[in-house]
């Protein structure tokens, strides 16, 4: 007996237009289709085509996703139908993330504007800012949340792309002065359009530069000190780079590529950070799948790893005393 495999008929968008009238309908239309497309990936933001489908309604309604679930018996108009059809179309034609093609995306309930001129909002670090940083700091003593808490609390998003996780630790941290900075001037753009959107204009400050570079101006010495440091760099190795499925190589180089080891940023970041904490400050660091990598590289750094819905070895917590043993270490 032969067996015969059939290869799914691409959906039919101008029906879809004519006969699909509920959010439900499209819900159900949309999940099929990106879970029966070959060659799509998912990771942005949205990690299934069902995560994917109620994206793509929650940019039709203009509501949370989470929101979405409540109307689902909604009608859409002919017009609405129609945008549907058109983002989805490019979806499962172009290889673009969602995002991009949306202009949107929502990571833990809060809404940014996206395009290709940054990577699309997924850091770890928005997670850990909801519960996991807190803990952490509450074990290793009081004062240290407490620092945070306060209305004299600075802190730095370096490697900030489109400033979402400045803008996420400043409705986390209420009392906090912020500083963005990265070294694309089309990313802080964009950055600066979301600090706009959520009406922080006066607690976020925009620098461009080249990591710690963006805040101090030349011939200057460094003034200012951060309580905390949050930072998602480029940390992918070269290998992975040349395995990166095409949505992916979507967003920009600069932003994901690390050398061979993927540590050629994070290295100069180690280095540099004790200079720009206070004493009792703390540096929070995305590292993703790279902890061999991470553990090779800095053998005399002592940290801790803090745990994420992720995985337990993705982000990794610092104290500036902990950076200035490394420091002593590898001078002796």
């Amino acid at each position: 007996m032969t067996s015969t495999s059939r290869t799914p008929r691409p959906p039919d968008l101008e029906a879809a237009c004519n006969e699909l009238l509920s959010l439900r309908d499209w819900q159900r239309f949309a999940h099929s289709a990106l879970l029966l497309t070959p060659g799509l990936h998912f990771g942005h933001g949205s990690a299934s085509p069902a995560a994917e489908a109620l994206q793509l309604l929650s940019w039709i309604t203009r509501m949370p996703p989470s929101g979405v679930l409540d109307h689902l018996d909604a009608t859409l108009t002919r017009t609405e139908r129609a945008a549907l059809a058109e983002r989805l179309g490019e979806r499962l034609r172009g290889l673009r993330p969602m995002a991009y093609i949306l202009g949107e995306a929502w990571f833990g309930g809060v809404r940014f504007l996206c395009d290709e001129r940054a990577l699309v909002p997924r850091s770890l670090i928005l997670e850990a800012l909801d519960g996991p940083l807190e803990q952490a700091l509450a074990e290793a003593g009081p004062a240290c949340l407490a620092a945070l808490e306060g209305d004299k609390a600075n802190i730095l998003d370096l490697c900030c792309g489109g400033g979402s996780i400045a803008i996420t630790a400043a409705l986390r941290f209420h009392g906090a002065r912020l500083t963005a900075a990265d070294l694309s001037s089309e990313a802080l753009a964009l950055a600066r359009s979301n600090v706009r959107e959520h009406g922080l204009e006066d607690r976020i400050s925009l620098r461009q530069g080249d990591l710690f570079a963006a805040l101090v101006a030349p011939g200057k010495t460094v003034r200012k000190r951060h309580d905390l440091i949050l930072c998602n760099p480029p940390y992918v190795n070269a290998g992975s780079m040349r395995q990166l499925p095409a949505e992916f190589r979507a967003e920009p180089e600069m932003a994901l590529a690390a050398g061979h080891d993927g540590m050629d940023l994070i290295r100069r970041i180690l280095r540099e950070a004790p200079a720009h904490l206070k004493p009792q400050g703390w540096l929070l660091l995305e590292i993703g799948h790279e902890a061999p990598h991470f553990e090779a590289a800095f053998p005399w750094l002592s940290y801790s790893w803090l745990e994420v819905t992720a995985g337990p070895q993705m982000l990794v917590l610092v104290s500036c005393a902990e950076l200035q043993d490394m420091q002593a270490m590898e001078g002796a």
